[in-house]
């Protein structure tokens, strides 16, 4: 909305440009801010009015595997769940108002984030209206993969348009693996991993918020200097041309979510549910694949990858051998069994989060 406004006033951007960076004539350091802002002051707003509404509607039923896990959770029963909902809509409200509907890289995230919120809401509700504990997992898989290969097509496009590599990059050495075909199945799993991953944290209050919020915060940095044609060549990262329009929106998700946090803290008001870990997680590794970063975001996305590395451990020792490496998968579970406050792991996955993010900046400089 607020492009085509300053579009429309072609003279003033004419004699604005020397004080815009970038590669975009609208402001896009302004607008990215913006939009955090916005979609932060969009979920305080509407957070109240939703929670009542999901009080009235969604509670949560606490039903895991493990019945000692559900002992030690049972305090969370009726908590009100799905406040994804409301992040989700601060998110897209945000975006639509701060950012360029019409760049395709935009299109592609705002199809990722509502398509996920949609599969992530059904997932809940069928959580909270049957026996069943969600989607039988196959089933999601599929659908989360078929959804991230449709905007895996529009993000193939818009790189070709902005002639940018579709090459994987390596984040040293200055080295790439062409994709050729097999680009869009690649970053539909990319798309699909980040989501899963942001999923399995959310397990404590304010855990997958606030890693959301620090992982988000550093994503949205990447994709403003990817779309800046000087920062890109000073730092070896692929320049995409265009590409940068998407820190407008990873920072309207980046905003909302921490207007989530703000009610998600324990004792939390409200938990965010498959619809908002979905949307976040796949919009996550999304944002990082388009400007090329994906295999960055396994630095900058650590505590998540932790997480889902220790599910895919767990399972696959016992399975395999007959034993289990740790307590209670996911990672954040083990601490829990281990006797730990759920505000210490929390708050150290924060800390976690942070190092392995500005980590990944650091590595940067390596180039």
């Amino acid at each position: 909305m607020i492009v085509f406004l300053l579009q429309a006033f072609g003279p003033l951007l004419d004699s604005a440009d020397a004080l815009v960076s970038g590669d975009s004539r609208v402001f896009l350091a302004g607008r990215t801010v913006a939009a955090g802002v916005t979609a932060f002051c969009l979920a305080l707003l509407l957070g109240p009015k939703a929670i009542a509404w999901l009080r009235a509607r969604f509670r949560e039923e606490v039903k895991s595997a493990s019945g000692t896990l559900d002992a030690l959770h049972a305090n969370k029963t009726g908590t009100p769940t799905m406040g994804g909902l409301f992040t989700v809509a601060a998110t897209l409200l945000g975006g639509a108002v701060w950012g360029d509907l019409s760049n395709r890289f935009v299109q592609a995230g705002l199809l990722v984030v509502g398509s996920f919120a949609a599969l992530g809401a059904a997932d809940d509700w069928v959580k909270l209206r049957t026996a069943r504990r969600g989607l039988r997992a196959k089933e999601k898989f599929a659908v989360q993969f078929g959804l991230a290969a449709l905007a895996a097509v529009v993000l193939q496009i818009a790189l070709q348009e902005a002639g940018a590599t579709t090459a994987i990059v390596l984040p040293l050495g200055g080295l790439s693996i062409p994709t050729g075909l097999l680009f869009v199945p690649w970053i539909a799993l990319v798309t699909t991993a980040g989501s899963n991953a942001v999923n399995l944290t959310d397990g404590l209050d304010g855990l997958a918020a606030g890693c959301a919020v620090v992982s988000g915060a550093a994503v949205t940095g990447l994709c403003y200097l990817a779309g800046h044609a000087v920062w890109a060549e000073h730092l070896a990262v692929p320049h995409v041309r265009g590409g940068g329009e998407l820190a407008v929106l990873l920072s309207a998700a980046t905003g909302g979510m921490l207007g989530f946090l703000w009610f998600n803290t324990h004792p939390a008001e409200v938990f965010m549910g498959d619809t908002g870990a979905l949307s976040f997680g796949g919009l996550l590794a999304f944002g990082a694949a388009a400007v090329r970063q994906e295999l960055l975001l396994i630095l900058v996305a650590g505590a998540f990858v932790a997480e889902a590395v220790s599910v895919i451990g767990q399972v696959g020792c016992y399975r395999l051998w007959g034993f289990k490496p740790i307590a209670c998968s996911p990672l954040h579970n083990h601490f829990v069994f281990r006797g730990h406050a759920e505000g210490r792991i929390v708050v150290r996955f924060w800390i976690g989060s942070a190092v392995c993010a500005a980590a990944a900046f650091a590595s940067l400089n390596l180039r």
